[in-house]
């Protein structure tokens, strides 16, 4: 299978015309996996009542949002954890790449570390199956899995490893965590499957690719949407060093630290903090901050803020205004928030951790 990657031949190479060279464009991009291509609209990614879309502007504060700043630390700056390549040349790579391919890539069996939570297993034996459509291309190219090293190399030990594939066909979401081709199949530690037409939330107390056992890819500060024409209409992926149980939308824990954030707790950019003197495009990220907040999805580094991968951010820009935002400017929206119930969804298993 054979792939795009940024630049492409001008058209006048081939002796077309714009119109004929946008359809000999469009039937290649139909064929091929395309490392961080055009995703499926209409955006944002997943119904518009889905969690990560949720406008929480108004949600009520948390009773315990002092503490839960207080525990992070009031003085903690924010972190951008996206980029480009980490030197010129690099395997390794900040943020999160993605890969969108067609619905006739062929599906790949995935052997699991944790199968009994991951998707693209009969569960009846444990018995993993072909379901995964991973590219060729990720076992020999840079920068399509997480971690920047091509899939055929063992770092499962030392890097997350994830993998993001969208079917751009069928608007289906294959996220995959500490993958490794063997030379004759794949290995990863877990793996979930989201069809973004739907608001689907995993079983409780599964896991997903993420600790929280919530999608990644819909929560990464993505380039196209900072330098678009639109506001951004989704939460972004936060990191927090300690966890304690999970709430509603995260279905698993992965902590059980006193006074720690659950998963899926949101943090939300208080409305009274100045943002007007930040560059433009720092401030439509800040806008998405205060409208649809932070989701807690693992344990990592205090305040780091996932987005892609992608060799046009600025990171002169990003890190400073960025860490000018402290966790003082933040406050916690009341745990569990879900608009469609009466009361917040708090599983009893957080509660006795508490």
């Amino acid at each position: 299978m054979r792939s795009i990657r940024g630049g492409r031949p001008r058209a006048a190479r081939w002796g077309l015309g714009l119109s004929a060279w946008s359809v000999l464009m469009t039937a290649v991009a139909s064929a091929v996996a395309i490392l961080n291509g055009p995703l499926p609209g209409p955006l944002p990614l997943f119904p518009r009542s889905n969690w990560w879309n949720l406008d929480v502007s108004a949600a009520p504060v948390d009773p315990g949002s002092a503490s839960f700043i207080s525990f992070i630390g009031a003085t903690r700056g924010l972190h951008p954890d996206l980029g480009g390549d980490v030197s010129p040349g690099s395997v390794e790579i900040y943020g999160f790449p993605y890969v969108t391919v067609d619905s006739a890539t062929p599906k790949q069996t995935v052997q699991f570390q944790y199968a009994d939570q991951s998707d693209g297993v009969d569960h009846s034996t444990e018995t993993s199956y072909p379901f995964y459509p991973i590219p060729a291309e990720a076992i020999s190219q840079p920068h399509w899995i997480e971690g920047g090293a091509p899939g055929s190399i063992d770092q499962r030990s030392t890097q997350d490893r994830h993998l993001l594939i969208v079917d751009r066909d069928a608007k289906h979401l294959y996220e995959l965590f500490n993958v490794y081709y063997d030379g004759a199949r794949w290995h990863a530690g877990s793996g979930a499957f989201f069809d973004m037409n739907v608001n689907g939330r995993r079983p409780d107390p599964w896991t997903s690719a993420d600790a929280a056992g919530l999608a990644i890819l819909p929560g990464l500060v993505r380039y196209d949407e900072v330098f678009g024409t639109n506001e951004i209409e989704h939460a972004f992926r936060v990191t927090v060093r300690s966890t304690n149980g999970y709430v509603f939308p995260a279905s698993h824990r992965a902590g059980a630290t006193p006074g720690a954030l659950p998963m899926g707790a949101r943090l939300r950019l208080k409305a009274s903090r100045d943002i007007s003197g930040f560059p433009a495009a720092v401030q439509k990220i800040f806008r998405a901050l205060k409208k649809h907040g932070l989701i807690v999805a693992d344990n990592g580094t205090d305040m780091f803020i996932s987005g892609t991968y992608d060799t046009r951010w600025d990171n002169s820009v990003l890190n400073p205004a960025f860490s000018a935002l402290k966790a003082s400017d933040f406050e916690v929206v009341q745990l569990g928030y879900n608009p469609s119930l009466v009361t917040p969804s708090v599983p009893v298993n957080f509660r006795i951790l508490r």
